[in-house]
């Protein structure tokens, strides 16, 4: 064969070579579908857009098949789903027999009532507008005490010391000097004069009665309580004015809250409070809450809120540890599970179920929750029916499909 036939023939052999190399690039292309797919159509004649995961689906697939992260089938996403979606709220629409694999349920939202819907601390201290000291009204000498101590329970009435009060003998001599004049406007100004002095009428009437002085009193506790302090000693010289005890009335206590920063704003004056302590068991102290101290706790950020208990037993002794729930049997509200309830951050929204497998996601104020329920104050009607599970994916599915979120005032 000559020079010029071999290199001819090198030729038509690498010619057929790359003939051959690129139909087989070719066909492996095709086959990995790389290439653009065009929408292929189910067998009701809609036409498929894609394939995707319920729970991605942000990916999506050119065939059918089972999901590469979950253990299910791919979902395919239908032309007039999208169209649907894009040009008006028709929302996100699941196949009937998918939602029991995804998990989704529905409940309708309610009228009820929440109460008691904020539990905290509390510990059980002494009403301080419940307090009685006991003075000297005049200079004097302690002459006598009784059995008594700080700390010790005693009822109205309970003398406290005997006390020896010159000013008052000598005050009482003029008045009865002054009846013996037998001028009724003189007596009754020296009579006022005693009152004046702290001397009680029946003080006032024995002494006009016997004719004789009596600068002596028994100093008792107008009020039943605990002695807080006791300064009454025997011998002891006294001015007008000095303390002699103070006593602290039990009738009522006082129950100091502890309600965190974040929730002082659902606590009102005049709410209702039920009680319940560890010494008690199975007991229940009902009181209200008649005020709301005006500064925090910087370490723990709470605010004391005071509540007034009944403690006709004297049962609730100060230093007490009490668990407190703050809330009325307040009028019905609407009410959905607080699951149901998805909070974005910059908003609160619920998926509202629609009928015939469509869900659209609505926006909602939310207000008090308790017991597992959430109180909607807007956004959503009684009876309308909102997703409890499976609520995230809905809304996912809706985010990636562009359907519009209902803004407030398309509910009640």
């Amino acid at each position: 064969m000559s020079m010029d036939a071999t290199t001819a023939a090198r030729w038509r052999a690498g010619l057929l070579a790359a003939v051959l190399i690129a139909g087989g690039g070719g066909y492996w292309l095709g086959q990995r579908g790389d290439a653009p797919t065009a929408p292929t159509a189910s067998a009701d004649g809609r036409k498929v857009l894609y394939y995707y995961d319920p729970m991605f689906p942000q990916q999506k697939f050119d065939k059918p098949g089972k999901s590469p992260f979950m253990d299910m089938q791919l979902e395919p996403k239908y032309a007039d789903e999208a169209a649907g979606a894009a040009g008006s709220a028709s929302g996100v629409s699941i196949d009937p027999s998918a939602m029991q694999n995804l998990g989704i349920r529905v409940v309708a939202a309610k009228l009820g009532s929440l109460a008691a819907t904020l539990n905290v601390t509390g510990t059980i201290d002494f009403n301080q507008r419940d307090v009685a000291i006991v003075q000297a009204r005049s200079g004097g000498f302690v002459a006598r005490v009784y059995a008594r101590a700080p700390g010790d329970v005693i009822r109205a009435g309970a003398p406290i010391a005997d006390v020896l009060l010159p000013e008052w003998g000598g005050a009482q001599t003029e008045f009865l000097s002054v009846k013996r004049l037998g001028r009724p406007e003189l007596t009754a100004a020296a009579r006022q004069r005693l009152r004046l002095m702290g001397m009680s009428d029946g003080l006032i009437s024995s002494v006009e009665r016997s004719g004789r002085t009596n600068g002596t009193v028994t100093i008792t506790s107008p009020i039943s309580g605990v002695i807080q302090t006791l300064d009454a000693r025997q011998g002891v010289t006294l001015g007008a004015g000095q303390t002699l005890a103070q006593v602290s009335g039990i009738g009522t206590v006082w129950l100091n809250a502890a309600v965190p920063e974040a929730q002082s704003g659902s606590v009102r004056i005049g709410q209702n409070a039920t009680a319940t302590l560890t010494a008690f068991p199975g007991e229940t102290f009902g009181g209200r809450i008649i005020a709301i101290l005006p500064t925090a706790q910087a370490d723990s950020r709470t605010l004391t809120v005071r509540i007034e208990l009944a403690n006709r037993s004297g049962r609730l002794r100060p230093g007490m540890f009490a668990q407190v729930a703050l809330g009325d049997s307040a009028a019905p509200t609407l009410l959905v599970p607080s699951e149901a309830v998805i909070r974005t951050g910059t908003r609160t929204i619920v998926m509202l179920a629609t009928g015939d497998g469509r869900y659209h996601p609505a926006e909602v104020r939310a207000g008090r929750e308790g017991g597992g329920q959430t109180e909607i104050l807007e956004g959503l009607a009684v009876g309308e029916k909102v997703v409890t599970s499976g609520q995230f994916l809905l809304d996912s599915e809706a985010s990636l499909t562009g359907i519009a979120v209902r803004a407030l005032g398309g509910g009640q």
